[in-house]
């Protein structure tokens, strides 16, 4: 599609929205950006616009923005080329519907940066362990190439770094379900998915749609591409038979004939030959997930072509990601460990996996309508006391004494739950917060939780 002169509307404001609109009037479309929120600052919202478009090359911009708030005025709709969605904003709403009645192409801010940047696209998506497997392919490929941008769910949009891109860039991308939903001609050169367990089904609606939305990384691709895949996940086993691409299958429980696989505690890498990558001792993360994570950055940057003793260093020196089982600190003998990105049920398993000690967990936050029996059966012994907040405390609590587990105790603010935490935890054990739930209600988001934790710890 040719964006100059075409009108366009983008849905939804935000960090997405704005780089979207900005990436646009560089290209020369009129733009409306939308957001339902009428109690939000157009002006702000436009000079920002304006502020992310603006470059050396582009200070005279060839586009045009302006900015809508609050209902939706649907005479609109004759006279758009094109919708961009913000991640955000779910693609089923009625004004939605109607743009597909008109025919009007539906994109998301993925698609738009795809259609316009450079460069070959690495792209990682899953229910858990995208932020670190990103974040870890990111350092690999910043070691081994010139041009590297790490972008996507990660928290920096691929639209803003666009007009940055060359041929010979590489882009490292976090993709989420949201955001897959809206790829049309989409296609990186290797594409990854970790895991597949129940999550945003309130978005989604049926576990059958939200493993659609997954897969739809791949969809693109061709018998020159790589596709990697969890051999563990029978859902995504299945799948790696129905691909264009080749497909290379990671796994902690098995060895494999072509892929990356753990071996007692050596990590080996057998695409043309095996190759031993390094020991799970040599690396600064812990846990078989992060292992996985791990596997699944090993697989996708030796498909690349990066050569294994760049690999090898790499992973020897990464020390994961912030929130995600983050050693904060030892106070009084005790272990502090933030994994406040532990957001559902699944990923606060890995958290408790992990855990190499008695520990007194943090639990609880805002409802996203999760089943907690899995989470509390594997506490397995590891979990000492439960100490729980927030919207589901009592719905947890009720599953937790079910299921058998009894030493459980309530908060009213985190502040109070950290303080029952340093009151249980004796020398050798640990603390984790990991609360299976969003943190929406008591903090903006994950990162102020577990910012907030971190603050406790050192004040001790």
């Amino acid at each position: 599609m040719n964006l100059k002169d075409s009108k366009v509307l983008v849905f939804g404001s935000g960090i997405s929205g704005e780089a979207a609109a900005g990436l646009l009037m560089r290209e020369g479309s009129d733009i409306v950006l939308y957001d339902g929120n009428e109690k939000l600052d157009a002006d702000r919202i436009k000079s920002e616009i304006l502020e992310q478009a603006q470059t050396k090359e582009h200070e005279k911009l060839p586009g045009t923005v302006s900015v809508v708030l609050g209902k939706f005025p649907e005479q609109m709709l004759d006279e758009l080329d094109l919708t961009v969605m913000s991640p955000g904003v779910p693609t089923d709403l009625p004004v939605v519907e109607k743009m597909r009645e008109k025919n009007i192409p539906i994109w998301g801010e993925i698609e738009l940066a795809y259609a316009c940047g450079k460069g070959d696209v690495l792209a990682i998506t899953g229910t858990n362990g995208k932020t670190t497997t990103t974040s870890l392919l990111g350092e690999i490929m910043k070691n081994a190439r010139e041009s590297v941008f790490v972008v996507g769910n990660i928290g920096n949009p691929y639209t803003s770094i666009v007009p940055q891109t060359k041929e010979d860039s590489v882009i490292v991308a976090e993709i989420s379900s949201f955001q897959l939903e809206t790829v049309h001609s989409f296609r990186p050169k290797v594409s990854a998915i970790l895991n597949i367990t129940p999550d945003h089904l309130n978005r989604h609606h049926t576990m059958e749609a939200y493993i659609e939305a997954k897969e739809r990384i791949a969809s693109n691709q061709t018998p020159d591409d790589f596709c990697v895949l969890n051999y563990e996940d029978e859902v995504l086993r299945k799948f790696g038979e129905s691909l264009n691409a080749q497909v290379l299958y990671f796994s902690s429980r098995r060895k494999l004939n072509r892929g990356v696989y753990l071996d007692g505690s050596t990590i080996v890498c057998c695409i043309d030959e095996p190759i031993a990558v390094c020991g799970t001792d040599e690396l600064q993360i812990l846990g078989t997930h992060n292992y996985e994570n791990a596997m699944a950055a090993i697989a996708m940057a030796y498909a690349y072509g990066v050569p294994m003793d760049v690999i090898r260093k790499t992973l020897k020196e990464f020390r994961g990601v912030e929130h995600r089982i983050e050693f904060v600190a030892e106070k009084n003998g005790v272990a502090y460990y933030n994994d406040s990105k532990g957001t559902n049920p699944d990923a606060a398993i890995r958290g408790i996996q992990a855990m190499n000690r008695p520990t007194v967990l943090i639990g609880g936050g805002y409802d996203k309508e999760s089943s907690y029996d899995e989470w509390i059966n594997a506490f397995d012994g590891k979990v000492k006391k439960l100490v729980l907040i927030g919207a589901t405390r009592e719905k947890i609590a009720e599953t937790a004494k079910r299921l058998g587990f009894t030493d459980i105790v309530m908060a009213d603010t985190f502040e109070e739950a950290f303080e029952k935490c340093v009151e249980y935890a004796q020398p050798g054990d640990a603390v984790l917060l990991s609360p299976a739930c969003a943190s929406w209600g008591m903090f903006k988001n994950y990162e102020e939780r577990g910012d907030k934790f971190k603050e406790l710890v050192e004040q001790l």
